[in-house]
């Protein structure tokens, strides 16, 4: 990119993250028309955006929340760890206080309602970058009322963040439906080692059925709802 004073700036690398590949086109064509904005690579689940985020170390990863395999917590947590270069900007279709608390304890530097206008999305991609934070309007104002009672919350430890990273993603999987075979063979592990992880997610959450277990993914946002299919017995 080129400034008006001439001189060559680099464009801001972005990763889109989204199961849903209607709306990563629509993210991708609004990105691309922006001359100092470009997207290096696209993700349809957690574990493959982390993937791709060590791969291409973007500026920018704007992550949906509810993904299948991974979620967008647990993929920002392993992002912001491995990558502190790399800032993360939530997007969700939901504005619940608890979601923005667990986007922000792993790590994310922002959140965004996806009905959000287009020129607040590049707004915050733009201020992230910078190392600052960005909320939705709706979202930045229900913080201001709370007068700091989230910042203090994003310090108090709750169940979820008690789960390690291989917890969690067992956790996901064993509430997608996935046997135990299955999840060794997606986190490559061996079975006595997911058996091991699902009963230490089961023993730190007092949840001790699948039942229970989805119930409770569905409840942090990191299953969709309409993905549960129960089964009999």
């Amino acid at each position: 990119m080129v400034r008006d004073n001439g001189i060559s700036m680099k464009r801001i690398a972005v990763l889109l993250v989204d199961d849903h590949t209607v709306v990563r086109q629509g993210l991708r064509a609004l990105l691309e028309s922006e001359g100092d904005l470009r997207v290096v690579g696209e993700a349809e689940n957690g574990r493959q955006a982390v993937r791709l985020a060590k791969k291409f170390l973007p500026d920018v990863v704007l992550m949906d929340l509810a993904m299948p395999v991974l979620n967008g917590i647990e993929a920002t947590r392993q992002i912001s760890k491995n990558i502190p270069s790399t800032k993360v900007l939530g997007l969700t279709s939901y504005g619940d206080d608890e979601y923005v608390t667990q986007l922000m304890q792993a790590g994310a530097s922002g959140f965004l309602i996806k009905q959000t206008a287009a020129d607040d999305l590049l707004k915050a991609i733009r201020q992230v970058k910078e190392g600052k934070t960005y909320f939705s309007p709706s979202v930045a104002n229900r913080l201001r009322e709370q007068k700091g009672a989230f910042l203090a919350d994003r310090h108090h430890a709750n169940k979820a963040s008690e789960l390690t990273s291989r917890e969690s993603e067992v956790l996901q999987l064993v509430a997608e439906g996935f046997a135990n075979k299955q999840v060794a063979a997606e986190l490559s592990i061996s079975v006595k080692t997911v058996e091991k992880h699902r009963q230490q997610v089961m023993n730190k959450l007092n949840i001790h059925d699948v039942a229970g277990l989805t119930r409770y993914a569905i409840s942090k946002g990191w299953v969709e709802r309409s993905a549960w299919v129960p089964t009999a017995g």
